[in-house]
């Protein structure tokens, strides 16, 4: 006869519950690849940069209107004492312009992947001060860009691909 009253759980069953949470975790884990994750990863910081940066441009290296009366008219950082005005805003709408086309498709390819994810990082603070109440995005675009700086693109990038080769070639016949 057992002393525990028949709503308590049995040791057995504590087991089995364990067990199912141990498979389930697995399972999920083994949906999660890390390519793949570093891959999802790239693209979804690529995009916000990618679609903000494409409509700042009229035609090949030219920016247009609007872009550039935000950097001079509208933008502000907002520093301590501030806010002040972006310095050279035709230079830092041009740079800010490049930078959000170029760096994501560097991303997505995974080519240069972390020194992309690094100007991101850059691009994202300097939005921070320009944009303060944005920061709870701003802080998942530079956990974002962290992550890709630390771990890398992964194998489903063109740096992964260039990596095999250059240490492939590397080896003595």
């Amino acid at each position: 006869m057992s002393s525990l009253p028949d709503s308590m759980p049995r040791h057995g069953a504590r087991i089995s519950l364990a067990r199912v949470v141990a498979s389930a975790d697995g399972l999920v884990g083994r949906m999660a690849q890390p390519d793949v994750v570093l891959a999802v990863l790239r693209v979804a910081l690529a995009v916000p940069f990618w679609r903000s940066g494409i409509l700042k441009w009229d035609g090949v290296l030219r920016l247009n209107d609007t872009a550039v009366y935000l950097f001079s008219q509208e933008f502000m950082l907002h520093l301590p004492g501030g806010p002040y005005p972006f310095p050279a805003p035709d230079v830092v709408a041009f740079l800010s312009g490049c930078g959000e086309v170029v760096l994501p498709v560097l991303l997505v390819l995974g080519l240069g992947a972390r020194f992309a994810a690094l100007g991101l990082l850059v691009m994202t603070a300097i939005i921070q001060i320009t944009v303060p109440d944005g920061w709870p995005i701003h802080l998942t675009w530079a956990a974002m860009a962290l992550a890709l700086m630390r771990h890398g693109p992964g194998r489903l990038s063109l740096d992964y691909l260039i990596a095999r080769i250059s240490c492939r070639g590397a080896r003595p016949s």
